[in-house]
């Protein structure tokens, strides 16, 4: 078996070693081939098993958040509910849910949403009706192994023990300031993971590195114009600024969408 940890949302998820791993945009997908990731393969190995994170800082209730789940997967799939279950893993709670495609469709589709603190996730199984049988337990099972580690090891920090998300890299501060006027007190990281992936990091491994949050500004909140998330840090007698600030600003941010890292160094 092969572990799947999303160091970012701070998840595992146990799969065989024979399926495979690969990020589908803003989710992670699991397979058994890499041809069953194209929605038009109808093989044996035909199945897909979909997760993906979303930041709640406003947090709303699990019963919007389910109607907007389904709203979107009718939208686009012409599908309807047939009638959600309370879900639950662990410390983790939300809704489950068959879904019921039109007849012209021979695929299965599950769907559910979990939980947890601020974080909320989503998952979806769909494969060929005529896989249920040996598609479904395993996929059951994968979901069913899903873990919140107390402690993530192995991450990455810069000089002053800050954790860095994984696959950033240092940049000149005023390639995302341009306007800074004092760039040796900044230092600057560029990537491409989603603005709520990283909330969700930084709150986490602050404090498991040491760092006392004494402020904390999410993003998007509407009842601010900063334009970005903002921490404020202190350890000792260091006071740091962090700041999450998305790669474009535009009228349609969501939680997945990309976001660079600065610090500011007092």
């Amino acid at each position: 078996m092969t572990i799947f940890r999303h160091i970012l949302w701070g998840y595992e998820l146990t799969y065989p070693d024979h399926w495979t791993h690969q990020t589908v945009q803003d989710a992670d997908a699991f397979v058994t081939i890499p041809e069953a990731l194209d929605a038009y393969y109808f093989g044996e190995d035909a199945g897909q098993l979909l997760v993906r994170g979303e930041w709640n800082w406003s947090g709303q209730p699990i019963g919007p958040l389910w109607n907007k789940h389904i709203g979107m997967l009718a939208g686009m799939l012409g599908a309807k509910e047939v009638g959600s279950a309370p879900w639950k893993i662990g410390q983790a709670t939300g809704l489950e849910a068959e879904i019921v495609l039109p007849k012209k469709d021979n695929q299965r589709l599950w769907t559910g949403i979990l939980m947890r603190d601020f974080r909320v996730f989503h998952f979806m199984v769909t494969h060929p009706k005529e896989v249920r049988e040996q598609f479904e337990p395993v996929a059951t099972k994968i979901i069913s192994s899903l873990r919140f580690p107390e402690r993530i090891l192995g991450i990455e920090t810069n000089a002053e023990g800050l954790p860095l998300p994984p696959a950033y890299t240092v940049v000149d501060p005023k390639s995302i300031l341009p306007d800074v006027s004092d760039p040796e007190q900044w230092r600057a990281y560029s990537g491409a993971d989603g603005i709520g992936a990283l909330q969700a990091f930084y709150l986490r491994e602050l404090p498991a590195h040491d760092w006392e949050i004494t402020e904390y500004i999410p993003f998007p909140l509407p009842a601010s114009d900063l334009g970005f998330a903002r921490i404020q840090l202190r350890r000792g007698d260091r006071q740091i600024t962090l700041g999450i600030m998305p790669s474009e600003i535009s009228e349609k941010m969501i939680s997945s969408s990309p976001a660079n890292v600065v610090f500011k160094i007092s």
